[in-house]
């Protein structure tokens, strides 16, 4: 039952039951009350108004990014649930074939393998097996699914997750050095155990003496983030190697600006598309010394059957430079050159989207035709710098990330300012036995696996899965770690022709170079299974489009005309003629959503001058942690 009272709304004993009948201020005074109060006219058309999208909204015991406990709508969603008003189901749905047909014409996809690791590659064993997948193989290409309700941050609190995640990423890069190049003080001094560094699946003796320039070892880091029962900001996991997903970032606001431009209204939205020249500028920054002022920047992608091939397309166009494969370099007296019509040109930086294991043939996997054989000696010569750095997996070691607030005490002397979510390590026998005791309780994790899988979930798990993980701490404690089942924030997602609660998580993108930056935003994963607490896109996960509002002018700025509002629906990227006649087809319902995806195989980068003839099918998969 729902009392309206004249600009705002009052919620009756419907709210005891967890319903949040929401009727904006601006949709009540256009409404006309007859016998069907949630339904308008407007412009001669009966639209479906905001107050019936979340009548039956219920937020079921979890923080709710959008509705208060007391039923309110947060502030920072007041403008977007105004915007809401004039659109129905009809509007939505027409808004969702138009976002599907242009990413689908666009190739804005990725691939799902029967087994694979979405991660950032093989490490060993079946880790490994997965990268064998080519074009005959059991892949699914997708396009990646994307709500349209966007997850808005105000800006006060994008301030202290901007700050919690520039301080974590100053130490995780001190660590990492500390760990190849500076003596392992650390480990000397006990804060760290030496065997659990030496034990990792991470640690690469190989990176011993090879430097980094600035010490930028993590140079791009997607720092998982969620929030908790009572709206804490805490983090899940760190991505050090090859975190993907910052495509679909601007891809998503580029896409929602164009499909719903009145969702953005007045919001003074933060822009995300600068992130190819951030990049770059951070690329170049780390060049080598003989590399002068403009160092020469290559992509360099395991191949065009990669699960996140569409990425390192997107990224090599957005930066402007070569995307390479690693017969397309070739290393002479400890420099590498990269093979061009007009002979061999020096490359300075290469930023690799290739697993440590598959990078060099005559360091690590003799058997790889992926990576670049002297890769590492040209590297460790100084004369050529490979980011994000070799051997970081260390730092993405499940166990390891127990002891990230202790490194940032260690390093920068400070108080970490975004909580660890607490963890138990099993290889402590008095935490282990805390832990089986109370199996179905919590969750349990290998500590090298990535993508959601290995997870088990202790209240969801059968008991025959509780059994096998029970048998699997058992025999090698040290390749688990435990933690309090969290009950993820929730964000409304729209499912057919309404809205219900989904749990998200975010994955900020950090880039480190001559100084820390984090892209405002990032990459909101929604669980879009009912219930599920697992984003992942391999396991049935899409993602949201994240605005980070900018603060509000000082009175001495809007006098002067200065920090204005960002107008997000005009924003423009080098995909806009592909894109814009996409959805010119679709609102023709050209072409079908349901139809093939545009092969990005077929479709090389600008300034590629390299062989376009595939003769292997190695590939590391996307990130998805």
């Amino acid at each position: 039952m729902v009392r309206r009272t004249p600009g705002r709304t009052v919620l009756g004993p419907a709210r005891r039951t967890g319903r949040v009948p929401w009727l904006s201020p601006g949709c009540e005074r256009a409404v006309n009350w007859g016998p069907d109060p949630f339904r308008w006219r407007r412009r001669g058309r009966t639209v479906r108004c905001v107050g019936n999208w979340f009548d039956e909204y219920e937020l079921e015991g979890f923080f709710d990014e959008v509705v208060a406990a007391d039923g309110r709508v947060r502030p920072h969603y007041d403008q977007l649930g105004s915007a809401l008003d004039s659109l129905g189901p009809e509007d939505l749905a027409r808004a969702e074939r138009r976002r599907t047909a242009a990413f689908r014409t666009q190739g804005i996809t990725f691939t799902v393998y029967g087994d694979e690791e979405e991660g950032t590659g093989g490490v060993s064993g079946a880790g490994a097996s997965r990268q064998a997948n080519g074009p005959d193989g059991n892949g699914i290409e997708r396009t990646f699914p994307m709500d349209l309700l966007p997850r808005v941050i105000p800006s006060e609190e994008w301030e202290h997750l901007e700050r919690g995640l520039v301080q974590r990423v100053r130490a995780l890069n001190r660590f990492l050095d500390d760990l190849y190049v500076g003596g392992m003080q650390i480990v000397r001094d006990g804060v760290v155990p030496r065997w659990l560094v030496l034990s990792s699946d991470g640690f690469t003796r190989e990176a011993f003496g090879v430097p980094v320039p600035l010490g930028a070892r993590c140079l791009v880091a997607g720092i998982d983030v969620i929030r908790d029962a009572e709206g804490t900001y805490r983090v899940l996991e760190d991505n050090l190697r090859s975190p993907s997903g910052i495509s679909y970032v601007v891809e998503n606001r580029a896409a929602l600006t164009r499909v719903l431009p009145q969702l953005f209204g007045g919001e003074r939205v933060r822009p995300v598309d600068q992130y190819g020249p951030m990049l770059l500028h951070a690329l170049q920054r780390v060049g080598p010394p003989a590399a002068g002022d403009a160092p020469m920047v290559v992509v360099l992608t395991p191949g065009m059957y990669n699960s996140a091939y569409f990425e390192h397309v997107f990224l090599a166009t957005q930066m402007g430079v070569e995307l390479v494969e690693g017969r397309d370099l070739v290393v002479e007296d400890h420099v590498v050159h990269m093979r061009t019509t007009n002979g061999l040109r020096r490359v300075d930086v290469i930023y690799r989207r290739i697993d440590d294991d598959f990078l060099d043939p005559v360091v690590f996997r003799p058997d790889s035709s992926l990576g670049v054989p002297g890769l590492m000696a040209a590297a460790r010569a100084g004369n050529v710098t490979i980011a994000n750095a070799v051997g970081n997996g260390v730092a993405d070691d499940k166990a390891v990330y127990a002891y990230v607030p202790a490194m940032i005490r260690y390093y920068l002397a400070e108080e970490p300012i975004l909580p660890n979510v607490p963890t138990y390590l099993l290889w402590d026998p008095d935490q282990r036995a805390v832990v089986l005791d109370r199996l179905d309780q919590l969750v349990v994790k290998p500590v090298a696996e990535a993508g959601g899988y290995g997870l088990v979930i202790g209240p969801h798990a059968t008991d025959q899965e509780l059994a096998a993980v029970r048998v699997l701490i058992e025999e090698n404690p040290r390749n688990y770690v435990a933690q309090e089942v969290v009950a993820l924030s929730r964000h409304p997602c729209l499912v057919d022709d309404h809205l219900e609660g989904r749990h998200v998580d975010l994955r900020p993108f950090v880039l480190s170079g001559d100084k820390v930056e984090v892209v405002p935003g990032g990459l909101t994963r929604v669980a879009l299974r009912k219930g599920s607490l697992v984003v992942n896109s391999s396991q049935g996960g899409g993602s949201k489009d994240t605005w980070v509002l900018a603060p509000e002018p000082t009175s001495e700025e809007a006098a002067a005309g200065t920090g204005r509002a960002v107008d997000a629906s005009n924003l423009k990227t080098g995909r806009d003629r592909d894109r814009d006649q996409a959805l010119e087809m679709a609102d023709g319902d050209r072409p079908d959503p349901e139809g093939p995806a545009l092969d990005l195989r077929r479709v090389a980068p600008t300034a590629r001058r390299v062989a376009p003839d595939a003769d292997h099918v190695d590939s590391v998969q996307m990130e998805e942690t």
